[in-house]
């Protein structure tokens, strides 16, 4: 969803060119608290900020931005700008907001499979002292036996050990 902040009704004219370009519902909001309220409900991929908001009430634009998540703020200012430019910067924001969600995911697994990686290699080190206790019943060394081969599939499945 694409959130349009505007107190403009020029602005409701940009709604389904840019629903039409880019797949993404709109909401239109004339005023910060509504835009807040909006934020605080749903979540948006895109906030457009249009420039002639009234910067009266500071608070309420830092109350915006706390809500904003993951969308990407854009300004904008409706009364020179055309619907086609309007649209090109919502597909630019999409697109970057698209780009970083990926490069988030790839870093946060690629920190998730190293912490794995040693807990993986430090089970292994584990069952590999457990089994040269000597005396060791049958049993329990079966049991570290079966933990050692899974704390080998499981470093397989996340690339080897590092």
């Amino acid at each position: 969803m694409i959130l349009l902040i505007t107190p403009l009704a020029k602005a409701r004219d940009c709604a389904l060119p840019i629903e039409e370009a880019t797949s993404e519902a709109v909401t239109i909001c004339e005023e910060l608290a509504q835009a807040t309220a909006e934020l605080k409900a749903h979540e948006f991929k895109v906030v457009v900020f249009d420039d002639l908001l009234p910067d009266a009430d500071g608070e309420a634009s830092e109350v915006v931005f706390k809500h904003l998540g993951s969308a990407v703020p854009i300004h904008v200012n409706f009364a020179v700008s055309g619907v086609t430019r309007v649209v090109s910067l919502i597909r630019s924001a999409l697109e970057r907001r698209k780009r970083e969600l990926a490069s988030a995911r790839c870093e946060a697994e690629e920190n998730l499979r190293h912490e794995l990686k040693d807990s993986v290699t430090a089970l292994l080190l584990s069952c590999e002292m457990a089994l040269q206790v000597p005396n060791l019943p049958p049993l329990a060394e079966d049991k570290l036996q079966a933990a050692g081969a899974l704390a080998r599939e499981m470093s397989l499945k996340l690339g080897g050990l590092t």
